[in-house]
């Protein structure tokens, strides 16, 4: 992989690395769980809802690469990308916008089922 200098060039690469749908599925509930212990930390008061916020939401993702994808996650290359990514990825699934982000990115249609 050659080496990327902006965002702008690793979000079609991430959604390339996020082409199954199980991938993106478990990702998603990572991510909705992580929203899920923000909230319950501001509500409750309780630190450790905070400390659960990455073992919630990589334990998800590392299952989907390892299990789904077979590829190495993002994180260890470009970490805050990543993170980044992943939100976009989920707001762009909440909101409907994601097969065309996966198509720009040459994700196969059969892959994006």
């Amino acid at each position: 992989m050659a080496r990327m200098t902006s965002f702008a060039e690793f979000w079609p690469h991430y959604l390339r690395e996020h082409a199954r749908p199980a991938t993106r599925a478990l990702h998603y509930a990572g991510t909705s769980l992580v929203l899920l212990c923000a909230i319950a930390g501001i509500a409750s008061g309780h630190g450790w809802w905070f400390a659960a916020m990455p073992v919630a939401g990589y334990a998800f993702a590392w299952l989907a690469h390892l299990t789904v994808e077979h590829n190495r996650p993002a994180t260890f290359t470009h970490p805050l990308w990543s993170l980044a990514a992943d939100f976009r990825m989920y707001g762009c699934w909440i909101s409907g916008r994601l097969a065309p982000e996966l198509e720009r990115a040459g994700v196969a249609p059969r892959e994006r089922r």
